[in-house]
This record gives C-alpha cells, structure tokens and sequence, in this order.
C-alpha cells in the first residue's frame, strides 16, 4: 500500500487527496495540517467578517470528506523537516513520519517588514487564515480605528469586511496606488474613488516606519492614531522547508507541468510552487484558487502513478468591493485595447497574434471566453472582427471555428 503524505491543508491539498483517489482507491494518505480547522475557502473570511457566510459555510469540501477519501488528518502541526533521501518528514511535535510519496502544498505566509516598533502595538494581526479574522472579529467594535498597512488585494479584502463594524478604516501603501500588481494608474483610480465613497480613507506613496503603541509615525512625516492594525504589505511562498532539503526553489518551489520537483517522490502544489506564466513565457509563484486545485489534482494523480499535466497557467484574479467587480488575467504585454465607458472598462493586450491579457471592471460577465483564449492560445485571426467590441459569447468564435471547437450546430 502506497503511503501518501500532503503537508497543507487547503485548496491545493483537496485537489491532491481527490487526484490521487482518482488514481489509487486504496493508498494510505496523511494530511499535514497547521491550521486547526477543516479545509475552507480562504478568500471567504472577508465575507464572514461582513456575516455573509458562516465558519460551516466556508468550508471547501463537505464534513466527510476526509472520511470518504480515507483521509488521516494531524491538526495543529507543521512539516518542519523533510529527508528526501530517508522518504520522511518531521513534524513540529517531533514525530516522524515515513512516505513512499510526499506532496507540499504548504501555500504562502505573510510578509511583515521589520518595522521599528511593531511589536509595542497591542492589538495587531495579519489577514490572511481563518483564526486571524477571527482574532481581528475580537479587536474591533464600532468605537475602533483601523490602519491597514497594504492597499492590495487582502488589504482592502479586509476593509471591505469590517466596513460598517468600526468607526474609521485608514489604508496605506508604498505604492502609488491600489492594487498596484493588476490595475493600471487609471484602473486603480476608479477603483480607490469606488472605495472612498464607502468610506475608505487613503494614504498612499506613504506607510508606516515607526510604531509606538498606538501611533504609527509615517514616511511623509504625518502620525496616525489606530486602535487596530492590520498588517497585509504582501505574501511569500512556504518554501523554507523544502529549500533546506536541499530542494530547487526561486519565489517559490520550483515544479515541472506534472507537479514534480526536482527531490525523487516530492510533489508540490498551490500558492508555494513557481511555474510557467503561459502568458508570460516566465516563471513566477501564480497564487490564486483555480490554479492551486488544478496543480494539487495534477500532483495528485502523478503521485498514484497517473499520468496528467498543467501546462496552461495564467494569473488571473476575480474580485468585488462594495459591489464593484473586476477581472484581471494574464500579462499586459503588447497592444492594448481599450474599450472604456462611464461606468466600466475593458482592456485587451495582444501581442503576436494572441491574446494576452486583459482587465475589465464593472463588467465582467462571461469573461471565461477571453481566458479560454489566452489559455488555449487561439489566433485573433480566427475570431470574428471586432472581438473586444462585442460582449465576451460564443459569437466572436467564426463558424468555422465553433463547429470544431465546441461541436453542434454552427
């Protein structure tokens, strides 16, 4: 009997467990767990803060799962050593545990700069798990003042949920503007306008150098009073582990398009892995949900002796605030066609033929055919004139092309 063994458990970890069921009904598997808590949606505990959803709702997979799987699952502990050559990992508890093959699907870790006097601020977190939302529900009241220290994505995730619970949420970033990694100056801009109508306020090209309990004293000289804070300046992939093992690792652990590293029997997948930007031509850490289902099946089922690839990676990001939604993917390299209104925007950048890219907010319906063409590589010389002019159907595949493609009537 096969001894499976996945460190992670998350979104990564559940598509490993079902890729290698769809391979190995038998083998024994053994999920590594830090967190204490059932596998669950991470992008969900923004939503949970604003009572959206529930702790029972959020979770990924049903309350069987790893039951029906015949899963063995340690809570409360990490992978902390791993010897490629002895097939075993120890844990944080000091237990060793042997493998026949070994998956990490360890996912990212916050980035918190060292910043003088962090530790003198009392009521502070990250945002990125399940407990540290719940540590934050437990901070605020409708009295508190919020800093957040990082205008991307879990950032303002994180304002957006606890908008309408506190007295006054504060966002400041190095950058010149939000969500500097996907949007544009003028993207950005409409999104910081949306967001400061909801009551966000702000401070950006700026951040914190300095805290002394509940002063954060500014690059720009200004002081700001906070009862909260949040740190949320970036992410890193869990690699530490896996690169003292002597394993191949750049941003992240580095990993072919069957999930394999370069350590016999180590499998890697999720937000902790690097791989091919098809979009790119680069390799780069590609931390969102699809892509850490997809790469844990992958490992999954190459584990039980399968045989399946993930060549087609693109960052991509699906996302709201206050009811503004967006959609960004792939790369922004090449010509850009810009299709903007009053009220949403739609680029496109081509480059070769292909499209590349593209960010659309406000309107962003049916925006899977435009990542099926970036994906598949389909040549914009096939599609019907004008595909960026029209809304994102079937329509701007020729004929020809959705006879071949999708069968049916043409």
């Amino acid at each position: 009997m096969t001894r499976y063994v996945i460190a992670g458990n998350g979104t990564a970890a559940a598509g490993c467990i079902e890729g290698i069921r769809s391979a190995d009904p038998d083998g024994k598997i053994t999920v590594i767990s830090e967190e204490e808590h059932h596998v669950y949606s991470r992008p969900l505990i923004s939503y949970y803060l604003e009572g959206k959803t529930d702790i029972e709702r959020m979770k990924y997979r049903p309350d069987d799962f790893y039951d029906r799987n015949g899963c063995e699952v340690l809570y409360g502990v990490k992978a902390e050593k791993l010897d490629a050559e002895k097939h075993s990992v120890t844990l944080s508890d000091g237990s060793e545990l042997p493998y026949d093959r070994f998956c990490a699907a360890t996912g990212s870790v916050p980035f918190v700069p060292p910043v003088e006097g962090l530790e003198t601020v009392k009521d502070r977190t990250c945002f990125m798990k399940l407990d540290e939302a719940l540590k934050l529900e437990s901070m605020i009241n409708s009295g508190s003042d919020v800093l957040i220290v990082g205008a991307g994505l879990i950032g303002l995730k994180c304002a957006e949920g606890i908008s309408g619970r506190v007295k006054s949420i504060t966002v400041c970033d190095l950058a010149d503007r939000v969500l500097s990694s996907i949007l544009d100056a003028e993207c950005a801009g409409r999104v910081q306008e949306h967001l400061e109508k909801n009551g966000i306020r702000f401070m950006l090209s700026d951040t914190a150098v300095r805290f002394d309990g509940n002063t954060a004293y500014m690059k720009s000289g200004a002081e700001v009073g906070f009862d909260v804070l949040v740190m949320a300046v970036g992410v890193r992939a869990c690699t530490s582990f896996f690169r003292d093992a002597g394993g191949d690792v750049g941003r992240g652990i580095r990993v072919n398009a069957r999930m394999e590293t370069s350590l016999p029997d180590v499998f890697a997948a999720g937000d902790c892995t690097e791989g091919e930007d098809i979009s790119s031509g680069t390799s780069r850490v590609l931390a969102i949900m699809p892509n850490a289902y997809i790469q844990g099946h992958t490992a999954g089922a190459n584990m039980a002796c399968g045989d399946e690839v993930f060549d087609c990676a693109i960052p991509m990001n699906s996302i709201g605030f206050f009811g503004l939604h967006m959609m960004t993917a792939g790369s922004y390299d090449g010509e850009k066609i810009t299709r903007d209104t009053e009220s949403s925007v739609r680029r496109f950048f081509v480059k070769d033929g292909t499209l590349r890219g593209f960010i659309l907010i406000g309107e962003t319906e049916r925006a899977g055919i435009y990542t099926y063409l970036i994906r598949e590589r389909i040549p914009l010389d096939t599609l019907t004139d004008g595909f960026a002019d029209v809304p994102a159907t079937n329509a701007i595949f020729s004929s020809e092309t959705r006879g071949k493609r999708f069968g049916g009537a043409v």
